[in-house]
C-alpha cells in the first residue's frame, strides 16, 4: 500500500504527503502517522527547516509510518484535521499562520481509501509563504465570508469602538451558537487583563467573567499559550480533549471545570509578535467545531488588527491625558478640561470650586536625598490628594503643582473637607502641602484658578515664616 500512495504523492506536482490514522472501536483515534512524501515535500522541507525553525520542523530522518510527532511538534487541530480526513471521509480546506511558524500555511486535506478497518489515509497538498495571500484568505465558504465580512463591516463603520465591539462578540456567539463568547484583554507587560466584552444566550447560569478576572486570574492567563503549543487555537470538545486538558494543564482545567463548560474554542488575539488578548466561545456547537475554527480563524485576523489600533489609540490618549509619574491627569488634560467646561453653556452656572496645592521642601528633598526620593515624594502627594479627594477630578498642574476641580453645589461640605486636608498636610514631615482654594461659577472658572493660586502662594509664604529652614 506505501508504494500506491508514493506513486500517487508523485504525481502531484506541489508538495503532497499521505498520513494514516489509527481509530478504534468507540471512534476515537490514536496514532497519526506519515506514511511517505513526494520529492518536492522532502526536499522543501529540508529547504525551509530553516526558515520555519527547530520549534515548527524537527531536523528528522524520514523513516515510513513513524508517528507524525518524529518530525513537528504534537498539533492538537492537525489531529483533528487528519481524523476528520482520514475516518470521516471529509475534504479539507485551511489556510493558517501557525503561532510557532513565521510562515502561512495552505493546506488541503483529501480522504483516501484504506484496506485496513482500523486504518484510515488523508492526502495533503500543502504550501508555505511568508506573505500572507489575501486571495487564499478569502478563499472560504461563501457563508463563512458573508459573515466574517459584516463583523469587519461593523468594527470599520462605528466610530465607537466599544458599542460596536459589544455587537460584534454577540454575532460571535450567535455564529457559534455557544451560550458565552467573550474578548479578554492582556498586557503580558504588565501581566494585568480585563474584560473588553461578552455575550450570553438566553438561558445560561454561566458567570460573567468580571466575577473571575482579579490580580490573580494572569496566572490563569499565562498558561494559554502553553496549551495552545503554537498551533492557532485551543479546542476543548469532548472527554478525550478534557482529560488532555486536564493532564497538560492542570492549572486552566481546575479553573475552568467548576464554572459549568462543557466545550471550549480558544484563539489569540495576536498582532504580529504581541498577544493583544484571546476570544472564546463556551458550549458552543460541536457539530459544527471545523466551521466555527475556520470562521474564527479569519475573524481573529481582523479583531487583531482593530483591537491593536484601539490599543494604540488609548495608550495616545493615556499619554496625552495622563501623568507618567503620578499616574493623575496632566497639565494637557486639565487645559483641555478648563477649555470644554467654559464651551459647554449648560453648565456655566454650575458651582465649581478650584484648589491650588503647591508640594512643600521638593527640592529639599531632591538636593539631600535624590530625585528618586523626590519622585516618590511627588507619587505619595497625588495619593494624599486622591485620599482627601476621591470624588473629584486631580490634576498635576506641573513640577509639585497640583490642581483639584470640584463640580460641587454644597460649598459647606467643600470647605469641610479642604479643612481637614490642610489639616491632614500643615505639618512640615512626610507629605506638606501649600493650598488655596476659590469657589465661583463655571463661568467664572479662570478667576476661580487665578484667587486659588493666589491663595495658595500666600499660604506658602506663611508656611515658610513658620519652618524658614525648609525653604533652603
Amino acid at each position: 500500500m506505501n508504494l500506491d500512495f508514493h506513486f500517487f504523492t508523485e504525481h502531484i506536482k506541489s508538495m503532497a504527503s499521505v498520513f494514516s490514522v489509527e481509530v478504534y472501536q468507540d471512534g476515537t483515534y490514536g496514532n497519526i502517522r506519515l506514511v511517505t512524501g513526494n520529492a518536492i515535500f522532502f526536499k522543501k522541507s529540508d529547504d525551509d527547516h530553516e526558515k520555519i525553525g527547530e520549534e515548527a520542523l524537527y531536523n528528522t530522518e524520514f523513516s515510513p509510518n513513524q508517528p507524525y510527532e518524529y518530525y513537528m511538534p504534537k498539533d492538537k487541530n492537525f489531529e483533528e484535521f487528519c481524523y476528520r480526513s482520514a475516518i470521516h471521509g471529509e475534504t479539507l480546506h485551511t489556510y493558517i499562520h501557525p503561532e510557532r511558524m513565521p510562515m502561512w500555511l495552505h493546506l488541503t486535506a483529501i480522504p483516501l481509501q484504506s484496506d485496513k478497518p482500523n486504518i484510515g489515509y488523508c492526502g495533503f497538498v500543502q504550501s508555505f509563504s511568508e506573505a500572507p495571500d489575501y486571495s487564499l484568505m478569502a478563499n472560504t465558504e461563501p457563508d463563512i465570508s458573508s459573515k466574517v465580512l459584516q463583523i469587519c463591516m461593523k468594527l470599520r463603520s462605528s466610530t465607537d469602538f466599544s458599542s460596536s465591539i459589544s455587537e460584534v462578540i454577540k454575532d460571535i456567539r450567535d455564529l457559534c451558537d455557544a451560550e458565552h463568547c467573550c474578548i479578554l484583554q492582556t498586557d503580558f507587560s504588565q501581566r494585568k487583563c480585563s474584560v473588553l466584552c461578552e455575550a450570553f444566550s438566553e438561558h445560561t447560569d454561566l458567570l460573567s467573567m468580571e466575577k473571575y478576572v482579579d490580580d490573580d486570574f494572569f496566572a490563569i492567563v499565562d498558561t494559554w499559550e502553553g496549551t495552545i503549543a503554537g498551533s492557532t487555537c485551543a479546542i476543548i470538545k469532548d472527554n478525550r480533549d478534557w482529560e488532555e486538558l486536564k493532564k497538560t494543564n492542570p492549572v486552566w482545567y481546575n479553573s475552568i471545570m467548576p464554572s459549568g463548560a462543557k466545550s471550549i474554542v480558544l484563539f489569540p488575539l495576536k498582532y504580529h509578535e504581541d498577544t493583544l488578548g484571546y476570544i472564546w466561545a463556551i458550549n458552543f456547537d460541536v457539530n459544527q467545531t471545523m466551521k466555527i475554527k475556520e470562521m474564527l480563524e479569519l475573524t481573529t485576523y481582523f479583531l487583531a488588527s482593530e483591537l491593536a489600533s484601539y490599543q494604540l489609540f488609548e495608550r495616545m490618549e493615556t499619554l496625552s491625558s495622563k501623568d507618567m509619574l503620578t499616574g493623575i491627569f496632566n497639565r494637557n488634560a486639565m487645559n483641555n478640561r478648563i477649555d470644554f467646561l467654559l464651551t459647554s453653556e449648560n453648565k456655566h452656572n454650575d458651582s465649581v470650586c478650584i484648589i491650588f496645592a503647591d508640594l512643600n521642601g521638593l527640592k529639599q528633598v531632591n538636593d539631600n536625598e535624590g530625585h528618586f526620593a523626590g519622585d516618590l515624594l511627588l507619587k505619595d502627594a497625588a495619593l494624599t490628594l486622591q485620599k482627601h479627594f476621591p470624588d473629584y477630578e486631580i490634576y498635576r498642574a506641573g513640577g509639585d503643582e497640583f490642581m483639584v476641580l470640584a463640580l460641587e453645589s454644597d460649598k459647606e461640605k467643600m470647605i469641610k473637607r479642604i479643612s481637614e486636608f490642610k489639616s491632614a498636610t500643615s505639618k512640615p514631615e512626610g507629605v506638606c502641602f501649600a493650598a488655596g482654594w476659590s469657589y465661583e461659577t463655571v463661568k467664572e472658572i479662570r478667576k476661580a484658578m487665578h484667587n486659588a493660586d493666589e491663595n495658595m502662594y500666600a499660604d506658602k509664604e506663611e508656611f515658610y515664616r513658620k519652618y524658614p529652614e525648609r525653604k533652603r
